[in-house]
């Protein structure tokens, strides 16, 4: 019997059974007659409640819908914070979807290498290792979109202090900046003024913006709109100073990367050239560099080597990293 040839078919048959669930479950979160609900179950939150409890009201109702499934993905620790990196990176997926899609992955990997005969115990470590793959891409998402936000804060900033200048209110402030502005700060200002418009106070609105969005600047604009609606103030010149801070920071930190430039390259090189010289070496003469996994001094000295070249790594970026 050919196992090569039963795995490759189950894998196929795993393959399409997997397509034909994702489209169903496309459909199904898209065009669904519970979708509708939830959105209407969604903006009722945003006019009556928020925080802790229309966030466990959201999850529950996410439980019930996917079943046990459901109950057991989101039952697992830290599903908040995946939730809220979701949220960041400004993906629109359910946090069951992203943990279901990855358990997929890790078979998928184990499985194709198993058909194409590499050891149980490479299709296992491979196979798990590929769970960090969609973490990994979570992340870079989140800090891309973070940076734009960032570099989109002042102009947001500065445009509301020229509406409020102008006799506008605050929340038809907001309502400009969602409309003239591009996402990712459009669509985060955005819901900041639906949360207005639906009846939530300004300063409860924008808490929850800093909350959604972890930029510092943003945590600025916002504790500074609080506090002006408490105690008082000419509002459009606190903004005009938060905004001017914001870009002398940003020069600063411009300057700071060119003149680390140097040091972060020698970094990279350092960090980088003995594993490309133990390649190449590899590479030209195999057995030149087998005593260092055939002998046991040679091992010790691998070891030795890799904790000094982590230490070593964890000082230069520690030293070209400035904190603006």
């Amino acid at each position: 019997m050919d196992w090569g040839l039963t795995i490759f078919l189950l894998v196929c048959f795993l393959a399409v059974v997997l397509l034909l669930e994702g489209g169903f479950m496309l459909w199904h979160d898209t065009s669904s007659a519970e979708v509708r609900q939830l959105e209407r179950r969604l903006r009722a939150l945003h006019a009556g409640g928020h925080g802790i409890e229309a966030s466990s009201l959201i999850k529950a109702r996410e439980a019930d819908r996917l079943g046990g499934l459901g109950k057991l993905l989101l039952a697992l620790p830290r599903v908040a914070t995946l939730e809220k990196t979701l949220q960041q990176a400004g993906i629109v997926m359910r946090t069951s979807r992203f943990l279901a899609t990855t358990a997929m992955l890790m078979v998928a990997v184990f499985l194709v290498l198993l058909v194409l005969r590499q050891p149980l115990w490479l299709a296992g470590l491979l196979g798990l290792g590929s769970v960090l793959l969609p973490f990994l891409w979570l992340s870079m998402a989140r800090n891309k979109r973070l940076k734009r936000l960032e570099a989109q804060l002042p102009d947001a900033v500065e445009l509301i202090a020229r509406a409020l200048r102008a006799g506008h209110a605050f929340p038809t402030a907001l309502q400009m900046v969602s409309e003239e502005l591009p996402d990712p700060i459009g669509g985060e200002f955005a819901s900041a003024f639906e949360e207005v418009n639906y009846g939530l106070p300004v300063s409860d609105a924008m808490m929850n913006l800093a909350a959604r969005v972890p930029v510092e600047d943003l945590r600025f604009f916002a504790v500074a709109v609080v506090l002006q609606r408490e105690t008082g103030g000419n509002l459009a010149e606190i903004l005009d100073n938060i905004s001017r801070l914001i870009r002398e920071r940003f020069k600063l930190y411009g300057t700071i990367r060119v003149l680390s430039a140097e040091g972060r390259m020698s970094a990279w090189v350092l960090t980088l050239l003995p594993f490309a010289a133990a390649l190449v070496l590899n590479l030209v003469s195999p057995g030149f560099m087998e005593v260092l996994w055939k002998d046991p001094a040679g091992l010790k000295l691998v070891v030795l080597a890799l904790v000094a070249m982590a230490s070593g790594v964890f000082w230069m970026w520690r030293i070209v990293k400035i904190r603006v």
